[in-house]
């Protein structure tokens, strides 16, 4: 009888940690959201899939987007940098002219602060 339920347990045990990592116990990977898939298209070459900038963007002057001076911003002023290149203008930053609305540079603006 010991066996038995020796033998259960060690079934049951074996099923716990073995059923997890079948292919179709696995949770869907999510799609991303519009504006997430915009970013990946549009900002994360020069400031990273994190927010924190890749070697090129640090290098044009792209600032973590968790930064202080970042944070402290709002939606208005990061959505004008994304649309017309900030204060300066900077005509590599004007993305209104590179398909971007006026909407959408709204929303990454919102979505840019989330990556701290």
């Amino acid at each position: 009888m010991k066996k038995v339920i020796l033998a259960v347990l060690f079934i049951a045990l074996a099923l716990f940690l073995a059923l997890p990592n079948l292919s179709w116990a696995q949770s869907a990977p999510t799609t991303p959201s519009p504006t997430e898939a915009l970013y990946k298209a549009k900002c994360a070459g020069c400031h990273g899939a994190d927010g924190k900038g890749t070697a090129a963007g640090t290098k044009m002057g792209a600032q973590a987007f968790s930064s202080p001076a970042v944070q402290k911003m709002s939606d208005a002023e990061i959505a004008d940098f994304i649309e017309n290149g900030g204060p300066q203008k900077k005509a590599s930053h004007a993305f209104a002219s590179k398909g971007v609305s006026a909407a959408d540079a709204g929303k990454l603006a919102a979505y840019a602060k989330t990556l701290k």
